[in-house]
């Protein structure tokens, strides 16, 4: 008996594509997306991009500025968008705010004539002005910025640590300076083919600081904007999936919905009502998650009403869409609730829901934005932690709504299957 039980239950999985998928897929799936994010990138696939601005023009600076341009690690630029005028200082820290970068390095005047010497003066330090949302990425550049620099400029350390000698003991004699001219090539040349070691890079290496620009202190930002809108998104999904197969598979299987379209009412009427119903509960939904997270978390919800407002609609119209087609596509509710989980869950980790997607590799946040979840989250992260003005919302609006009208088109023409029958 217990083998007939055992062969029936293995014949019931072998034909059931979606269990499978559950058991066997989907945690091989989230194993490895959690495994490429933690364990940390591999070597060559993760670049962080970082804005560099030379404001001394010594050649102590223009061989960082190199140095970082030609770092496997970073992708480095020093002009504007758009143009090849150089970075200043307002226009760098503009893009780590709009979020084109989590870090920019502004390397100030003297940098170069202090460089080596002790005490360097406070005007020299080397800032990092950093959008913190992303707390890996100037550490990182930090360390990379160190490694350069010893790499780079080991000759003019010891120009710079010279001239100090000099200042305070006395002139070298010609055998001595002789000597040292000597010897400093070679130094150079032995820290190139090292890569500067690091054992005296913290005790050597430039003075920097780590400017917040973002003002993190005094706003209530990244972590709560975040998880808002992660969970929210996330959720959103699974409710508007649940509604869309409520509304229409059990209609089915009911018989109500033939009798709703023995009436007046056509498909596409049928369908658009729907998927308005959806998109008011959608977004109830997303306004009551922000409104626990302003009154319990101190989410700044009041101060961004427009926005938030702009990304719930478009934000609740795409799912409730998504929602659709996925309950005209599935047979039943059982199917429906099995694949609709496998692809929630996928784009949830892949989107940002889960983790930022700032922790993941170049080529997985650029994969991020093939998801649902990855322009929504965008948008809200613009509208709280960004400050951004409505009309920088245009691209997510853009896809969203590109992506409802997409999605719309689809469900009509799936549901032909129910007109025909």
């Amino acid at each position: 008996m217990i083998t007939t039980l055992l062969r029936s239950s293995w014949l019931n999985l072998k034909r059931d594509r979606v269990a499978q998928a559950l058991t066997f897929v989907l945690p091989i799936l989230f194993f490895s997306i959690f495994v490429t994010v933690f364990r940390g990138p591999s070597s060559g696939t993760a670049r962080i991009g970082v804005a560099v601005v030379d404001e001394d023009q010594s050649e102590l600076t223009r061989r960082i500025v190199a140095g970082l341009q030609n770092e496997t690690g970073l992708r480095a630029r020093t002009t504007t968008p758009g143009s090849d005028a150089l970075l200043d200082r307002r226009a760098a820290e503009g893009l780590v705010r709009a979020g084109t970068v989590p870090v920019a390095v502004v390397l100030p005047a003297g940098l170069g004539a202090s460089f080596g010497m002790a005490g360097t003066a406070a005007d020299a330090k080397v800032q990092l002005l950093a959008d913190v949302s992303d707390p890996v990425a100037p550490q990182v550049v930090m360390g990379l910025l160190q490694k350069v620099t010893m790499t780079a400029a080991p000759d003019l350390m010891m120009q710079g640590g010279m001239q100090q000698f000099e200042a305070n003991a006395g002139a070298l004699t010609p055998e001595q300076r002789a000597a040292v001219d000597v010897w400093m090539p070679q130094l150079k040349a032995r820290a190139q083919a090292t890569g500067g070691g690091s054992g005296s890079q913290g005790a050597m290496g430039l003075a920097t600081e780590i400017v917040d620009v973002m003002k993190s202190d005094t706003r209530q930002g990244s972590t709560v904007s975040f998880y808002a809108a992660g969970v929210g998104v996330m959720f959103l999904l699974f409710s508007c999936v649940a509604g869309a197969g409520a509304t229409l598979l059990e209609e089915v299987e009911a018989g109500t919905f033939e009798r709703l379209l023995s009436t007046r009412l056509s498909m596409s009427s049928l369908l658009f009502g729907k998927w308005l119903f959806l998109v008011l509960i959608g977004s109830l939904q997303l306004t009551v998650m922000f409104t626990w997270a302003w009154l319990v978390f101190d989410l700044p919800l009041l101060s961004h009403i427009p926005g938030f407002l702009v990304m719930t609609g478009v934000t609740a119209a795409a799912a409730a869409a998504l929602g659709l087609v996925l309950a005209t596509l599935a047979r039943s509710r059982a199917q429906l609730s099995g694949f609709s989980t496998i692809l929630i869950l996928t784009m949830s980790a892949l989107g940002g829901s889960m983790f930022p997607r700032s922790m993941m590799s170049e080529t997985m946040q650029k994969g991020g934005l093939l998801t649902f979840n990855g322009w929504a989250l965008d948008g809200y992260l613009k509208v709280f932690w960004r400050d951004a003005p409505l009309v920088a919302l245009w691209p997510q609006v853009l896809v969203l709504t590109g992506l409802t009208l997409t999605l719309l088109w689809s469900a009509r023409v799936l549901a032909r299957r129910w007109e025909v029958a």
